[in-house]
């Protein structure tokens, strides 16, 4: 199979140096993210385009290949195309015919050319010679150039033809690593993931910051969204996902702060925090997910009063966004179900929040909590590449796992759907049941309480993660499913 990547059209205007560098930085992405499914993968960059060779035929690698592809930030399309030596018209007539002629009888059709480099020809000389010849050869309806039924499309380069067979749409934005890095303030629910993804679709490094308020599912949900942005979306790249442990200073805010200023000192106190971490780090920008006057912590004036905080960079890509438009977007990356199942924990909650903060009143307020507090938290900090973040999560968790299902128990299989529909669980005499993994905290109590339940998943961590939750909940009723122990 051959590919071409187009590249998103803003780095087209760049100037000859920064075009350049895009480019081979989206070609050594390209490789990065392909390399498990074809080691022999070729890569080659072009002034406006790269090409992608394969000889791998397996069609479901195919298919994974061009998934991960729609995903990767740089790539605004990519043409499947079968590539010839440049010959005369007539050469070129036969190749179209052999791909379209069986498409086009009785069907409006259109013929597109573009050209690259010097022919004693233009791109419309070949147009319509190759649509009068399609449209006698192949019994055609007619042409439309604006609206046919079907589009015979070509690419001219140099000496080569590349006959298009099929278009696919691309993420858009800048290669990751062409950009700077970031740290983005992760709560795990529509606003921080989206923000994320905003973020790391221009080409911006995302790392991600957990501020824990005490809450273990809420830390385990954050953890697999994470994960799964990375993994969709910046896998070429290893980032960091840093916990920091904030019940102290949540207890800290509770006992001296001013019911209508927690909100805001809590925001304060994160950034402080945060500053401090992706200055150690190198880091050259903080990310939120805060929209003006979604809640009242996000009012201008409120706003302004947390940024002074810190003097670093706070990047927020969703300030003019509205909520409707969030909840879209965060269903069209695949992180609102994780948003709608994330385990809650807020233990600063103002009765009376004020909209209105004043910076002197705040700094009054700061002024009784023990700033040890937060250092102890940043102490305590804890700190893993993104690949390993759910097996560092599930280190040292002890759950019984079971070989064998026996009738009367049900199999959880608590993948992802899109991987349970792809390679579906079944178990003779054994009823199975499909719960994804971030619907797993807030849906098991709906469960029946008589049965015995076996978590499933491919590696047997996430299943043991959940089921160690579910235990430590008091559900007694939890092992974990793991046919592979048996070999």
């Amino acid at each position: 199979m051959k590919l071409i990547l187009k590249v998103f059209p803003e780095i087209t205007i760049k100037s000859r140096p920064v075009r350049k560098r895009f480019i081979r930085q989206l070609a050594k992405n390209v490789r990065s993210i392909l390399r498990d499914l074809d080691p022999e993968v070729r890569i080659e960059g072009e002034w406006d385009n790269v090409e992608l060779n394969t000889a791998v035929t397996e069609p479901s690698i195919l298919a994974e290949m061009i998934e991960r592809l729609t995903h990767t930030p740089g790539i605004a399309h990519f043409l499947e195309v079968h590539e010839y030596p440049l010959g005369d018209f007539d050469d070129i007539l036969d190749k179209c015919l052999h791909h379209y002629a069986d498409q086009l009888p009785g069907k409006i059709f259109a013929v597109h050319c573009k050209r690259a480099g010097k022919h004693p020809f233009s791109s419309m000389d070949v147009e319509r010679y190759i649509g009068s010849q399609l449209r006698q050869q192949c019994g055609a309806a007619g042409i439309d150039l604006k609206n046919p039924q079907v589009r015979v499309r070509m690419e001219i380069r140099d000496q080569r033809l590349f006959v298009i067979h099929r278009q696919h749409q691309g993420l858009g934005g800048y290669p990751l690593g062409a950009l700077e890095q970031t740290l983005v303030l992760m709560s795990g629910g529509y606003d921080s993931t989206v923000a994320a993804w905003q973020i790391m679709r221009r080409g911006l490094m995302t790392h991600f910051c957990f501020f824990n308020l005490g809450g273990r599912a809420h830390e385990l949900g954050v953890m697999e969204v994470a994960h799964y942005l990375w993994k969709k979306y910046g896998s070429s790249h290893r980032v960091l996902f840093i916990s920091v442990p904030f019940e102290e200073v949540v207890g800290e805010i509770l006992k001296n702060v001013d019911d209508s200023y927690m909100g805001v000192v809590l925001k304060r106190m994160m950034l402080r925090a945060a500053t401090q971490i992706a200055e150690r780090l190198h880091i050259n920008a903080l990310v939120t997910g805060e929209a003006i006057s979604q809640v009242s912590s996000q009012t201008l004036p409120n706003l302004s009063v947390i940024d002074s905080a810190t003097e670093m960079l706070v990047l927020r890509p969703l300030i003019a966004t509205h909520k409707q438009d969030i909840i879209d977007t965060a269903e069209q990356i695949g992180s609102a179900d994780f948003a709608k199942h994330m385990p809650e924990y807020c233990g600063v909650i103002s009765v009376n929040p004020t909209t209105q903060a004043k910076r002197g009143r705040v700094e009054h307020e700061e002024s009784r909590f023990d700033m040890q507090v937060l250092e102890r938290a940043l102490e305590r900090a804890r700190q893993v590449s993104i690949d390993h973040v759910i097996e560092e999560l599930g280190k040292d968790i002890q759950v019984e796992e079971v070989a064998e299902a026996l009738s009367g128990q049900v199999v959880l299989d608590i993948r992802h759907p899109d991987q349970a529909e792809d390679e579906p669980l079944s178990i003779a005499g054994v009823e199975v049941q499909c719960l994804p993994f971030y619907a797993v905290n807030n849906r098991f109590k709906e469960l029946d309480a008589s049965r015995q339940y076996l978590l499933y998943c491919d590696q047997g961590v996430m299943s043991r993660l959940h089921a160690h939750h579910l235990l430590s909940e008091g559900h007694v009723n939890v092992r974990v499913y793991r046919p592979s122990v048996a070999r």
